[in-house]
């Protein structure tokens, strides 16, 4: 699809980075975008027998002829930006909305020191809400007020729609996850913004009918860092045995839980996926780590894509067998090689498809 956006349907760490890395290279991504909030988010993406921690730039990185944006939704730290331009060797190929907001240190501070935010949020201490308060109160520096940012500077809504208009492959990459959205997640433990594909576009500077796709990740045993609720959560000594996991950016130990139908159903409602994927599958069923073709063997992770589709009424068509870029079975349609317009549909994952 000529313009898609990537969100995700839970707390975070559902394997954004990951799919749209994928997708960047499967797809041969021209242009992405990063939505959503600012560097309190990481992606992990692992490629090329590299792992890298990602907290500005987006996971399209690994495509080495995809322009990257930050667009004007998104909050920026300069020095953590230009520290991970520099460390990627990106200079040449991306490009900040002047109209972003900045983070300032005096944001950071002023995090830090409300207790509501650090004691019961139990928000990253990066910055965030001070700084979306400043841009809500007009006081806030934009990206464009940084001589350190001038080289980079680009006006990002210009050139996405300009981009969708002529027909180029874009991706938005949202972060967070759907649970965390100040509007319809676990309020007050939530971040400080939406997190919905709406969203997502908004922040790139996009409407609604520029948007071609959607795709909704969930992971098979879904995760979040800090406080807040968590019907499904697992105790301690079980979320060990499937594997605990820490925060990209905060390094504090992720709660895990079973997959919540509940959560995940409104997720499918308010974000409308035209697709959606399912990652860590090896965690339900190791059989399955590192699989790149189906069908799944019958056992726990075919149980739970065929739960997970018989139940919210939606098509699993990417799933995540492993950490790696390429650890994906992608059963998106296929084009049609003989141009008659209609598309084949690739083999189900599981042998009773």
């Amino acid at each position: 699809m000529p313009c898609t956006i990537i969100v995700g349907g839970q707390w975070g760490d559902e394997a954004k980075g990951k799919m749209a890395s994928y997708l960047a290279l499967k797809d041969g991504v021209d242009l992405a975008v990063r939505a959503g909030l600012g560097p309190g988010a990481g992606h992990t993406i692992v490629h090329g027998g590299r792992t890298h921690k990602l907290r500005q730039v987006p996971s399209a990185v690994v495509n080495g002829r995809t322009r990257l944006l930050l667009g004007a939704g998104v909050l920026v730290n300069p020095a953590v930006l230009l520290r991970e331009i520099e460390e990627l060797g990106v200079t040449d190929r991306i490009g900040v909305d002047f109209r972003a907001t900045v983070i300032d240190p005096g944001h950071i501070e002023a995090e830090r020191r409300d207790r509501n935010l650090t004691d019961t949020v139990r928000s990253t201490g990066s910055g965030h809400g001070p700084a979306l308060a400043a841009r809500a109160l007009r006081n806030a520096r934009r990206a464009v007020d940084v001589p350190e940012l001038a080289p980079y500077l680009a006006d990002v809504a210009v050139e996405v729609n300009g981009a969708v208009d002529a027909g180029a492959q874009v991706q938005v990459e949202g972060t967070n996850g759907f649970g965390l959205s100040v509007l319809y997640g676990t309020y007050p433990h939530t971040v400080g913004k939406d997190s919905t594909a709406s969203t997502a576009a908004a922040d790139a500077g996009l409407g609604p009918l520029a948007v071609d796709d959607v795709v909704l990740v969930f992971r098979a045993y879904p995760t979040r860092v800090g406080a807040g609720a968590f019907p499904t959560e697992l105790p301690e000594r079980e979320a060990e045995r499937i594997g605990i996991e820490y925060g990209t950016v905060t390094g504090r130990r992720r709660r895990m839980g079973r997959f919540d139908l509940e959560q995940a159903r409104e997720a499918v409602r308010i974000n409308r996926p035209s697709r959606v994927a399912v990652s860590f599958l090896d965690y339900a069923a190791p059989e399955v780590r590192g699989r790149r073709e189906g069908p799944l063997p019958p056992g726990p992770a075919a149980d739970l894509v065929d739960e997970i589709e018989r139940e919210l009424g939606v098509r699993v068509d990417l799933i995540g067998t492993g950490p790696g870029t390429d650890e994906v079975i992608d059963l998106r349609p296929a084009p049609d090689p003989a141009g008659t317009g209609t598309t084949a549909l690739l083999p189900r994952t599981r042998s009773n498809a």
